[in-house]
């Protein structure tokens, strides 16, 4: 019965004894299969390490068995799909995919999320850094950006991709004097976003294959995301708020390609940083933001639709300000603002391109673990696209392949 860090636990893996919280409440009963959204779970409640039952794992289980479960497992995926219209082939055919995934899972012995594992722990303790009053999006903004400094490598970059001087040898220079830029970027690289014949090992490489377009786009948000330092572990996972944003990213770039759009790369990085917002309000109004997620939890509402209940507004009204003093490239902010509102958007087809990666990415979360309704989806989204309903399989296919490594060059 050896003792495993939760970092090295394979999902599948049997608990050999309770798994309890550091103040000894029950996570997870003895004998239970530890699924992903376990995993997640003992993160965010301080679990490190688990007894684990070192018997022999059972094989997969059959179709026969999984049949068995299907209409357990449709009962529970719809519940998350309340919001969408189940009549559009879309919506269907991701419902199908997820409804399969569940249904696997609970052949496995995987356990639902059960009532506990849905309610948030103490928050008492977070206070709000601005009184809900005052605390519009724009002075959230200038708050932020007030106390925390950018890192400088973002303007040096930006500052160089506008230059009329700029040039690939003096983009992989400034690239390559940041040695965290540098390892992410090659992380990348070396990824299934890519998948490179050989392995890139050095910034000149990857600016010679990936463009130097590209790679800046790339680095722009690379370096965004570790702007966000200091959430309260209490109130969001950001290994899982991170696996979602990557998630969106990559499946951004697969429709993206799927749509004959050029420079896919902006699509991923405008995935990867399409909750930005969502971040700040954390940052700044943690209590109120436990608020919206309670009461997007209790109602089985989407979370967008909390935020307007709770704020009145969302993480998209925060993200306007919040670029906008970044001086982000507007061609990629404009889908970031949208992306709950394509049609509202100056390019509606890019905004459109990650609202529907959005919804794709969170329903791929039903199985491990999401314990949100899923976003509202405009139809119009998908026909502005221009991909046909078979590419559907092939994108959720390529992104189950991709997924995983991905992810990893960034959590």
């Amino acid at each position: 019965m050896p003792r495993v860090p939760i970092d090295a636990i394979i999902p599948g893996m049997v608990a050999a004894a309770d798994v309890a919280t550091p103040d000894g409440r029950l996570a997870l009963p003895a004998g239970q299969v530890i699924g992903p959204r376990h995993l997640e779970s003992f993160r965010r409640l301080g679990v490190t390490d688990v007894d684990i039952d070192d018997a022999p794992a059972e094989g997969p289980p059959g179709q026969d068995e999984i049949n068995r479960h299907l209409e357990g497992a449709a009962a529970y995926a719809g519940d998350f799909f309340a919001f969408l219209d189940p009549d559009h082939p879309v919506v269907l055919a991701l419902f199908r995919h997820v409804a399969g995934g569940v249904a696997r899972d609970m052949a496995r012995g995987v356990a639902l999320p059960s009532l506990e594992e849905r309610r948030a722990v103490n928050v008492e303790h977070l206070a709000d850094v601005m009184p809900m009053e005052i605390a519009a999006p724009a002075r959230l903004v200038a708050h932020e950006t007030e106390l925390a400094s950018f890192p400088d490598i973002y303007f040096r970059l930006k500052e160089e991709m506008e230059s009329p001087k700029s040039s690939m040898s003096r983009i992989t220079a400034l690239i390559s004097r940041d040695v965290s830029l540098s390892a992410k970027l090659l992380r990348l690289a070396n990824s299934p976003l890519y998948s490179f014949s050989g392995a890139v090992e050095t910034i000149e490489r990857a600016v010679a294959l990936i463009g130097m377009d590209q790679i800046s786009t790339l680095a722009l948000g690379v370096t965004a995301i570790n702007y966000f330092k200091g959430i309260p572990p209490e109130l969001v996972d950001m290994r899982s708020f991170w696996r979602h944003a990557v998630s969106c990213g990559l499946f951004a770039k697969l429709l993206a390609n799927a749509a004959g759009v050029n420079n896919v790369e902006r699509f991923f990085v405008e995935g990867l940083l399409h909750d930005t917002g969502r971040l700040i309000l954390f940052k700044k109004m943690p209590y109120a933001s436990t608020d919206a997620l309670l009461y997007a939890r209790e109602n089985r509402v989407p979370v967008v639709e909390a935020e307007r209940v709770t704020f009145g507004y969302c993480h998209t009204d925060v993200s306007k300000p919040l670029l906008a003093h970044w001086r982000f490239p507007s061609g990629i902010s404009d889908g970031i603002n949208h992306h709950h509102d394509p049609d509202e958007a100056k390019t509606p087809r890019q905004a459109a391109i990650i609202h529907v990666a959005d919804l794709m990415a969170n329903a791929m979360e039903i199985a491990i673990g999401n314990l949100y309704v899923l976003p509202p989806f405009e139809a119009s989204a998908w026909e502005m696209l221009g991909i046909g309903l078979e590419r559907l399989p092939e994108i959720i296919a390529e992104f189950e392949q991709q997924a995983a490594k991905t992810i990893s060059a960034f959590v």
